[in-house]
């Protein structure tokens, strides 16, 4: 009888575990577990910049951990980048509304790399305390 591959399983992780049939019979004959992990992409909105959880390999290239940390509560406050600024959010959730878009805002919350450019004046409204590693240039 010809032999056929079947997917047997599939997990929120992307893992496959593929086992051989023969016939009625089933053997577990080869078993391959690839491990697939979704291609991070920067977009840009309103100036800013933002990369949902960039690999472990970028953040140590750039030194993220040996950057200062800022932290702040639940607020809502205006702020102007004097320089471009790189974050690390590692809590929190924020809505950063730029001056001139109106209502248009971009939210960022824990795992998000960010790049505020310099001179960009906006409103930070904190909805969730953050914790972040930040780096001026």
């Amino acid at each position: 009888m010809a032999s056929s591959s079947v997917i047997s399983h599939i997990s929120c992780c992307s893992t496959y575990s593929i086992l051989s049939r023969r016939g009625s019979k089933a053997s577990t004959g080869l078993r391959l577990r690839l491990g697939i992990r979704a291609e991070t992409m920067a977009t840009e909105k309103l100036g800013i910049k933002v990369e949902r959880n960039p690999p472990e390999t970028k953040l140590a290239k750039l030194g993220v951990k040996s950057w200062p940390k800022w932290g702040c509560p639940p607020s809502k406050f205006p702020w102007t980048y004097t320089a471009k600024e790189t974050c690390y959010l590692l809590e929190g959730k924020v809505k950063v509304f730029p001056e001139g878009h109106g209502d248009e805002f971009v939210e960022i919350q824990a795992g998000d790399l960010v790049e505020f450019p310099k001179g960009m004046s906006c409103t930070w409204d904190v909805s969730v305390a953050v914790d972040k590693h930040y780096n001026f240039e």
